[in-house]
Parts: structure tokens; sequence; C-alpha cells
């Protein structure tokens, strides 16, 4: 299990390389789960793209560090590019994963050449519902909340596969899940969305019940000419229920991507 120790924080991940003149893409997972939840996207691309997924800080078996804001786990990802020195890349992130992937692009944006924001948006949640989870979690534990967060996360089609996923989010570490609900409640890319140079490509899951498809809808709208497309079947981790159909996007995506230099990932 390859692991990376960079500013302190020790993060899990696993770099795919390949040759040709692609661009490494950076998946980033949600909230509760590890960067599991892309085999199937990473099993497909697998020779075409290099890839590069990780568990940021708190979840799955990275170091859980210091949550203060979504900027700590901006840095993570930061120092990852730079210690694969990797100097374009486009970057995928699933819900808070496409919060810091916002975050990145606003920070240095000159290393992004592309965006795949997936089931997520400028602005999540409200101050309330974050802090009525937190409290919740903080008192009986991620358990307590995992029942209705997973209806929310999959359509019913898929409830009977749940005890696995069950079981990622609520096998975090508390500490890393209440650090990044706070992270979440506080990021707000509104402004920064406006200001996105780049391709962007905004996914949504049509039976999202965390980020509904007009939430998506309306991040798409703030980013100059950024394309919106909707997953059908899916919830809110198209990425495990449809995987097949984000290939087709993700490849899209990426063939209408100017050509790069040549690399190896």
């Amino acid at each position: 299990m390859p692991f990376a120790t960079i500013g302190g924080i020790t993060l899990h991940h696993r770099h795919v390389k390949t040759t040709g003149n692609a661009r490494p893409i950076i998946f980033i997972n949600s909230l509760g789960t590890d960067f599991r939840i892309w085999d199937e996207i990473v099993s497909a691309l697998d020779g075409e793209i290099p890839l590069l997924v990780y568990d940021k800080r708190g979840h799955g078996l990275s170091d859980i560090g210091d949550i203060r804001s979504i900027d700590d786990h901006v840095d993570d990802l930061s120092a990852l590019i730079d210690y694969f020195e990797l100097s374009k890349v486009v970057l995928c992130g699933l819900s808070v994963g496409g919060m810091i992937a916002q975050g990145l692009y606003a920070r240095r944006p000159e290393i992004v050449e592309g965006l795949i924001l997936c089931d997520t948006a400028h602005k999540i949640g409200t101050t309330d519902s974050w802090n009525t989870r937190i409290a919740t979690v903080e008192s009986k534990g991620i358990q307590a909340i995992a029942d209705g967060v997973l209806k929310m996360w999959f359509t019913p089609a898929f409830h009977a596969a749940l005890d696995g996923y069950r079981n990622m989010m609520t096998r975090q570490a508390l500490a890393g899940y209440i650090g990044t609900c706070a992270a979440v409640r506080d990021a707000d890319f509104t402004d920064a969305a406006r200001r996105i140079a780049v391709p962007t490509l905004c996914v949504a899951g049509d039976q999202d019940g965390s980020t509904p498809p007009d939430l998506v809808r309306s991040l798409a709208e703030l980013i100059p000419g950024a394309r919106f497309e909707i997953i059908r079947d899916a919830g809110h981790i198209p990425c495990v229920e449809q995987p097949e159909a984000l290939v087709a996007l993700i490849r899209s995506f990426i063939a209408s991507l100017a050509p790069g230099a040549e690399t190896h990932g």
C-alpha cells in the first residue's frame, strides 16, 4: 500500500502511470468514503490516462491531521501534486472532493487544465444543517446518521447493496468526519466559480438527495462555458452506481481538451 508523507500528513494513495499525451486525472473522494469508490473508474481507464486517487486527510488510511477548513484539504492536494511532480492536471472531485478541486483551482489555476465536478456545488448545505449533523455525530457516532445519508447517496434500486458502504462510512475516523463536515459548512466558492477559466464538466446523478441536480446545475451556470450532464439511475455517487456512464463522460471530456505534452503520469 503506497503512502506519501507530506507536510507532516501521511496520505494513502494509488498512482497509475501510463505514456501518451493525456494529462493525469486526480480523483478526490466524498465525505465519509475512501478512494475505493473510484475503483471501477480507475479499472476502466487504466492504461489510457495517468490516474491518481488518494484518501484525503481524516479518511481511509490517511492521517487524521487537523482539519480547520477546506484549505487544509487543498493544502494536501497541492502538496501531493508537487510530490509527484505533476505540472498540468485534470481534477475530478465528488461532493466535498469537488469543493477541494475548486479550492485548488482558485489557488493554483496555472496547473489545472480541466475540472470534472461530480455531485457537488459552490455551496453545500446550510450552517444549521451541518451543525445539526455535527452535533448528532458527536453525541451518537456516525452510525446514527448512516442510514439516512445512504438513502440520499444511492437510488432505491441499489439499497440492497449498502452494507459495505455503511461499513466504509461508519469506520471513518470521527474527528476526520466532523472536521470535514465543518470544512464544507464554512466553504463558499460562489465568487471563485465565476472566475474558473478552464474547461469544466459538472455532473449530477438524477436521484442525488445530497446535492440535487438543480444545485449542481446552479454551479455549472456560475462557471463560464461549463458543460452540465445528468447521469440517469444514479444518486450522489455515480462512480459506484453508474461507472460506465461516468467513464463515458470522462473520456469525452478528456478528448475535448487540446493535446498536451508527452507524459509518463
